[in-house]
């Protein structure tokens, strides 16, 4: 199994709050690494998987059949099928608590923020911490196969797939299961075909600012039917929404935020891509390769760092800016090229923000200056940057 990099704090979470909720996209191996972290731990564990009916029988009475194994750390899968649970799930860990037992109770697994944020958020306050699993990122493969990572995507199904043929089978069998079983569990109302048409809208304009009055008048659709949609992909951690910069420069500055798909192979898949060769003579190229490239910093940056793009209307751009906790940023311009060139609108832009690190993310492997205080490093240089304890 590929080591995944939420592993150690998905461990150091249990330790520490008597319920861990792992939340992710389905198949993106959150089953797996529950599994994983149970190797870890001296106290047995029970699984539950709330998509069976065998074991949603076992809680027709929860109370008592979960206060009878609360020496074991008890894995709830798809658990956003059973929000009747989280009320008694806050009385139990209320009992253990009183009897001494702090932490490692429940790992709640959901394939969507959605009904867990809603139920589990105010049920549990204070007695729940929240962990994201993505798809593989660029530190959890072989650095040889990062081609094969931002074709195929980070599905574990998808990336592991025997072929570039069986890998594109079981993405576009990974869209029609979400829209046509997933999605109307969260959404019942919403047409799975003009969701599908605006799946791939969104591939199609990857990385552009989002414009939802546009996409509304291409569906046939009134904005606020669209605002939905946009806002039910991106619950379901299908699509991410990069908002723009908004400190006071005394620019104007752009406000509409960029949307993207989150993982590459979606994207692929949505726009019949379906090798290499075909991506690299398709026009989304370098939006996807700029999309792969914000998705891997953003996943493997701490939690507490956030991430934005600039845009102003004099034409300075930055196309990702991190903030740090103590307000420093980071400026990072993304090329494809070998030999990474930088426009003027960079430097502006530069000159606007100071921000105290300034990166060009490009295809290359070596880091080296570009100016005084910019320097070329590859995605996964500044993802192992990210990932170490000296930034």
């Amino acid at each position: 199994m590929n080591k995944r990099h939420l592993l150690k704090e998905l461990i150091d979470s249990l330790d520490a709050s008597p319920a861990v909720a792992l939340l992710g996209c389905r198949q993106v191996g959150k089953t797996t690494l529950a599994f994983e972290v149970s190797k870890h731990l001296s106290k047995q564990v029970l699984y539950l998987d709330l998509e069976s009916e065998q074991d949603r029988a076992k809680l027709a009475q929860p109370e008592l059949y979960l206060k009878a194994h609360q020496d074991k750390l008890v894995i709830l899968d798809e658990v956003h099928r059973a929000p009747n649970l989280f009320p008694v799930l806050r009385g139990l860990i209320d009992s253990a608590r009183r009897d001494g037992r702090q932490a490692g109770l429940y790992l709640l697994l959901g394939s969507a923020s959605l009904d867990l944020l809603k139920q589990a958020g105010e049920t549990l306050a204070g007695r729940i911490s929240y962990l994201s699993l993505n798809p593989f990122n660029i530190l959890e493969v072989e650095l040889k196969q990062l081609q094969r990572l931002w074709v195929r995507g980070g599905f574990p199904n998808s990336f592991l797939a025997k072929s570039d043929t069986l890998s594109v089978r079981w993405r576009q069998d990974f869209i029609r299961s979400y829209l046509e079983r997933d999605i109307p569990q969260f959404a019942p109302r919403i047409s799975t075909e003009t969701l599908r048409r605006f799946w791939g809208m969104l591939a199609h304009h990857q990385g552009e600012l989002l414009n939802t009055a546009q996409l509304a008048r291409n569906l046939g659709i009134d904005n606020k039917t669209a605002a939905n949609y946009l806002d039910l992909l991106i619950d379901l951690l299908l699509v991410r929404r990069l908002q723009p910069w908004h400190a006071n420069t005394g620019k104007r500055l752009t406000k509409a935020p960029k949307v993207y798909v989150r993982d590459s192979g979606i994207i692929h898949a949505l726009l019949q891509i379906a090798d290499e060769e075909s991506l690299l003579s398709h026009p989304v190229l370098g939006k996807s390769w700029e999309c792969f490239v914000i998705e891997n910093i953003l996943n493997i940056a701490p939690n507490n760092v956030q991430g934005y793009f600039y845009r102003s209307s004099g034409g300075a751009e930055i196309d990702l800016i991190l903030l740090w906790p103590n307000q420093d940023l980071w400026a990072i311009e993304i090329k494809r090229s070998l030999t990474p060139k930088l426009e003027r609108g960079f430097y502006s832009a530069c000159d606007d923000l100071q921000p105290v690190r300034k990166y060009v993310v490009y295809a290359g492997e070596e880091q080296y200056p570009i100016a005084n205080d910019i320097e070329a490093i590859s995605l996964t240089g500044l993802c192992r940057l990210l990932a170490s304890d000296t930034v």
